[in-house]
């Protein structure tokens, strides 16, 4: 009986991390969308790529994860760059992405 009540521990353990990080990947989606829209630009793939994970303190003390994102994006659809964005829980912490380009007069 120990072990059931241990499994299902575990099993649910598993699905609130699972679930968390599909949160996660949703509004960094929604982040990297607006981005791209604000700043006049194509965002690529229409998706953004996990590609970090750690284990950090918020502003409360609180143990939580800080996930990294990745997604690109386009001035004129012959580039391609890489925009990152950082979130702690659904707090955004850190952003590096697309600016809106200003047009050169000579």
């Amino acid at each position: 009986m120990p072990s059931l009540i241990l499994l299902m521990i575990a099993g649910a353990a598993v699905f609130a991390y699972w679930n968390a990080a599909r949160a996660a990947a949703e509004r960094a989606g929604q982040l990297g969308r607006s981005a791209c829209e604000q700043a006049g630009v194509l965002w690529l793939d229409q998706s953004v790529h996990a590609n970090g994970l750690k284990l950090r303190r918020g502003d409360d003390g609180r143990l939580g994860f800080e996930r990294t994102f990745r997604f690109e994006y386009s001035y004129d659809g012959s580039d391609r760059h890489v925009g990152r964005l950082v979130l702690r829980g659904e707090e955004l912490v850190s952003f590096v992405g697309p600016l809106r380009r200003v047009p050169t007069t000579q």
